[in-house]
């Protein structure tokens, strides 16, 4: 399947998606959402639209993830421990963590009561623990991932060029320090 063909399942996949959960498909600019017509420069236009769209794809996360009784960031840790293929220390979890503000050791003793993480001491560091994914934990993300179009479908508006290009453009606003 070439990459235009792939582009044309994707839009379609997403539109699909608008239209079963009955969302609109309209393309509404961040003046008419805040109703703010002035911004002091394009600067802080696009600070704004970034945290209104922060805002708006977290909603769209969100719904996908209370389906199956998890929060972004649980949904987070479970999808660095699967990454890892190894126990980690809450210490590696945060380090990785989207969020670099979550209270990792609380979220994990959310996910050992739900089952789906487990903890064990270090062999190498008995002071410290490792925090592994649990089957169950694995079968709730092959789940989620079976929800993917649900999940893409927050950026579904943009082109494969486009995101790659926000992608781009994201990187740059993070390396600006």
């Amino acid at each position: 399947m070439g990459s235009s063909s792939i582009n044309r399942w994707y839009s379609t996949s997403c539109k699909r998606f608008f239209t079963i959960f009955n969302l609109q498909y309209v393309i509404m600019s961040i003046e008419s959402e805040i109703k703010q017509k002035k911004f002091r420069n394009e600067h802080q236009k696009a600070g704004i639209n970034l945290i209104y769209t922060y805002n708006w794809v977290s909603d769209k996360m969100r719904f996908v993830f209370e389906q199956h009784d998890i929060t972004s960031q649980q949904f987070n840790i479970l999808r660095i421990l699967r990454g890892a293929q190894e126990p980690l220390s809450t210490m590696q979890i945060r380090e990785r963590m989207l969020d670099k503000m979550s209270d990792t050791s609380r979220i994990v003793d959310r996910l050992i009561k739900k089952s789906l993480v487990k903890k064990n001491v270090c062999r190498t560091d008995r002071r410290l623990v490792d925090i592994t994914i649990t089957k169950k934990g694995e079968n709730l993300l092959q789940k989620l991932d079976r929800n993917d179009v649900e999940m893409d479908a927050a950026l579904g508006n943009l082109s494969i060029e486009e995101a790659k290009t926000l992608n781009r453009l994201l990187d740059k606003v993070r390396n600006s320090e």
